[in-house]
């Protein structure tokens, strides 16, 4: 894709995402539901995207790969394996700087 605003009505309408492993590309299709394949940068400096991709694989919530190997993962890929990704919890996030800043 070229820029766009946003991804979301993609996202609705995909069947299987691939995807980049930034943070937030990750965490948007994910709460969305939907099974993704991350494919990292293995040439980035301290390849940071490899770290997320990894530990959200063995969270089960992701496939992994880097672009030599992908179509591989997909003439191999089990997305029955996935589990779903839990719905966030703002509201903890925010009852815990509440009690760092004293507001309880």
């Amino acid at each position: 894709f070229h820029f766009k605003d946003s991804l979301a009505e993609d996202l609705q309408s995909a069947d299987l995402v691939i995807s980049h492993a930034g943070a937030g590309s990750c965490l948007e299709t994910l709460e969305k539901g939907k099974p993704l394949i991350v494919v990292i940068n293995d040439k980035l400096m301290d390849n940071h995207q490899l770290e997320l991709a990894k530990q959200l694989h063995r969270d089960g919530y992701v496939l992994y790969c880097n672009c030599s190997t992908l179509v591989e993962m997909l003439q191999s890929m089990d997305l029955s394996t996935l589990k779903p990704f839990p719905p966030g919890q703002p509201e903890k996030f925010a009852s815990f700087l509440d009690k760092v800043f004293g507001f309880q």
